[in-house]
């Protein structure tokens, strides 16, 4: 497979709980040996950039934290850009740091938008409400991210997609989603790299956001067999990745 450049998952990719995936690091020296740029896109949105950057230093992983694109920093700059600077924050506090060092002003009324993320235990149905209120005074609902569920320490979690989805039931609003697997999100990623979609491959555990949405955007789509991969999901998704592989260990043997 004649790949220009790789765009890798992070969280069921490069770790799986709070244990880095073995051989991973050995494939990223392998990548740099051989001189394919590679960037990591994420959906992982409880987390701040600076702390995905800090945990993957922690489970050995030398990153720079600009390689890293979150759903969070590409939701702040789209939303400046835009001139929605007023947002009602379904997110964790981490999280909260990369839209308002952004720009954006976290408020409890008259936002331009409603922000959602995998806020956690912030997702009460109090915060839920005064979403839902904002919405139908005229707020635009955007999702940082529309996952289903992701694969935690201790089994499967709920991501942010079941809470977007019952917003989008409440109000009969559509959701904006900036994270994967939006196109704009993967040429964002793919930019610094100066190589086009069509050169590029995305590495990820998610069959639809990360491969559906890889291949929609004209990339080729690797899983690998970790995370939350389920062959059962694999299946009904009606999805046939470019390649499965064990691991992100196996990439460099197919390059």
């Amino acid at each position: 497979m004649m790949i220009g450049a790789v765009l890798i998952d992070i969280d069921g990719v490069l770790y799986v709980g709070d244990r880095p995936v073995v051989g991973a690091d050995r494939a990223l020296r392998e990548l740099d040996r051989r001189g394919i740029p590679y960037r990591f896109v994420s959906n992982t949105t409880r987390r701040s950039r600076r702390s995905v950057a800090r945990l993957l230093a922690d489970l050995g992983y030398a990153i720079p934290e600009a390689w890293i694109i979150t759903a969070p920093v590409a939701a702040a700059a789209h939303l400046r850009e835009g001139g929605r600077t007023r947002c009602f924050l379904l997110t964790t506090p981490d999280a909260r740091t990369d839209l308002e060092e952004a720009g954006l002003l976290a408020v409890e009324q008259d936002a331009d938008a409603v922000v959602v993320a995998d806020a956690a235990d912030g997702l009460t149905y109090e915060r839920m409400n005064r979403a839902f209120r904002l919405l139908l005074s005229g707020a635009d609902l955007v999702a940082l991210e529309k996952d289903r569920y992701w694969m935690g320490p201790d089994g499967l979690m709920l991501s942010a997609g079941p809470f977007v989805a019952a917003l989008e039931f409440a109000t009969g609003k559509v959701a904006e989603v900036i994270g994967k697997p939006s196109p704009a999100f993967f040429t964002r990623a793919l930019r610094e790299t100066g190589v086009t979609p069509g050169e590029a491959a995305m590495v990820g555990d998610d069959i639809v956001t990360d491969i559906g949405g890889a291949r929609a955007c004209g990339m080729k789509g690797i899983l690998v067999r970790t995370g939350k991969y389920r062959e059962e999901a694999v299946r009904q998704s009606g999805i046939t990745p470019d390649l499965v592989i064990d691991s992100l260990a196996d990439l460099p043997d197919h390059l």
